[in-house]
This record gives C-alpha cells, sequence and structure tokens, in this order.
C-alpha cells in the first residue's frame, strides 16, 4: 500500500486505484480484480478459505479474551495489542493436530501459546515487578492466586518518574471459546506508597466456577499512581501500567 504525498488528499476509487484515510494517513492502493465470489468458491484458493476461516476463529477468540479482561486491560495496554492478541491466538490454532486445515479451533490447539504475553510491550511484567511470586490454579475449586511474600518497592519495583503510590493487580478467567462465553474475577491491593518499608504478604484471589471445563487464565499487573492533594491519579494516563498472563491451564 503506497502512502499519498502532496496538498490533496485525496478518497474514493480513480480506476484501479483506491485511495483511503488510515489512521497512519492517507493512502493508496490497487483494486483487486479478484471478486469475492471467485474466492469463495474457485478450487485455486481452496488455501486462501481455510486461512480466512481460521484467522476469523482467531480474531472472535483475541475480541472475546480480550472482553474477558478488558477492566484490567484498559488500564495497561499499547496501541498494538489487540492485533498481538489475534496473532498469538492464529498460533494456538496452528497447534490444532486434530482437524483439517480450515477447521482448526482454540479449544484443540494450544492454548499455553498465551503465558506470558504482555499487554503493554513498553511496560512489561517483568522488566517492572521483580519480588518473587507464587502463581497457582486450582482447577477443582476454581481458585486462581497470585501469592506474593513481603517486599520492599523501592527495591524490587522499576518506578517511573513521578510515581508515589503502586497497586498489584490481578485477574482470573475461565473461557468458553466455543459458546463465546467466559466467567471472570479481578482483584487488587490498596494504594501502596513505594518506599523503604517492607509490604504485608499479598494475596491476590480470583475464584471463578469450580471444575471448569474450559481454558484458565491468570493474570498479573502493576499500576503506577500520584498522590496529589490526597487524591490518586493514574500517573500519564497508565502509560507505565504492566499487565501480563503469568499462568495458564489450557486442560
Amino acid at each position: 500500500m503506497a502512502k499519498q504525498k502532496g496538498i490533496i488528499a485525496l478518497e474514493g476509487t480513480i480506476g484501479n486505484i483506491t485511495f483511503l484515510k488510515t489512521k497512519d494517513g492517507y493512502m493508496a492502493k490497487q483494486k483487486s480484480e479478484i471478486s469475492a465470489h471467485k474466492i469463495a468458491t474457485d478450487p485455486a484458493f481452496q488455501r486462501t478459505r481455510e486461512n480466512n476461516a481460521e484467522f476469523g476463529r482467531a480474531a472472535k477468540a483475541g475480541k472475546l479474551f480480550r472482553t474477558a479482561f478488558r477492566s484490567l486491560i484498559q488500564k495497561a495496554k499499547d496501541h498494538i495489542y489487540v492485533g498481538r492478541v489475534t496473532q498469538v491466538f492464529k498460533q494456538v490454532i496452528n497447534m490444532d493436530q486434530t482437524n483439517t486445515r480450515g477447521q482448526r479451533n482454540v479449544i484443540d490447539g494450544e492454548a499455553l501459546l498465551l503465558q506470558s504475553f504482555e499487554f503493554n510491550m513498553d511496560a512489561k511484567l517483568s522488566a517492572t515487578f521483580f519480588a518473587p511470586y507464587v502463581r497457582s490454579i486450582d482447577r477443582v475449586t476454581g481458585d486462581l492466586k497470585i501469592n506474593i511474600p513481603a517486599f520492599i518497592p523501592d527495591e524490587m519495583l522499576s518506578v517511573p518518574a513521578g510515581a508515589s503510590h503502586f497497586r498489584l493487580v490481578s485477574a482470573g478467567s475461565s473461557i468458553d471459546f466455543e459458546n463465546k462465553k467466559h466467567d471472570s474475577k479481578s482483584s487488587e491491593t490498596d494504594f501502596l506508597p513505594i518506599d523503604h518499608l517492607p509490604t504485608a504478604v499479598i494475596t491476590l484471589t480470583n475464584t471463578v466456577q469450580a471444575n471448569s471445563t474450559h481454558p484458565l487464565f491468570l493474570l498479573m499487573g502493576v499500576q503506577f499512581f500520584q498522590l496529589v492533594n490526597g487524591n490518586q491519579y493514574p500517573l500519564k494516563n497508565g502509560v507505565f501500567n504492566c499487565l501480563s498472563v503469568v499462568k495458564v491451564d489450557s486442560i
């Protein structure tokens, strides 16, 4: 796709060239001569149809996944996280060893590929939080937990300039990709000062339906704040916040 230059910005189609406005500016692309009907019926496009079907499945799975954790993601994300989530779910589907091309799906794929996924590549959990912690998923009880021994914030956090306080957050979800449903819970600490004093022992528990037969996901993140006149404000609208998938139980 070419980028338009000059003082006149065009939109629409002239001949076989389509001009359009995108988030990256005004672009121009050549109009395809292949009809949608041909792609849908011609044997020569069988692989295209298979790839389109699986990409669509990955996109829908990614949307459900994002919806399950929306409240936390909105406070810790980069501008391309949607595409990155879809890309990982396409890889999950590619690992399906049961179904034929075009029919592969998330359930028969490898959801463990989501483990360690970072929603904000500009602020990764592994580069922000250095205290040891234990992640656990109990499928029988439905408890998805983060246990964190006492730690000193000044020593165990990579603190952005201007931050006075932080909060640890977590979420757990049982996601039914076949029926497009999720059971999600979240938890968080109080606002904690960034100082030299050790915190208390912290346990973040997210309890979903017991004995779930669906993939389980556990997330953990750090949010930074600035205390001003008794009020806590998200530091620079959350650009330094991190959120990561720390454990997956895919059945």
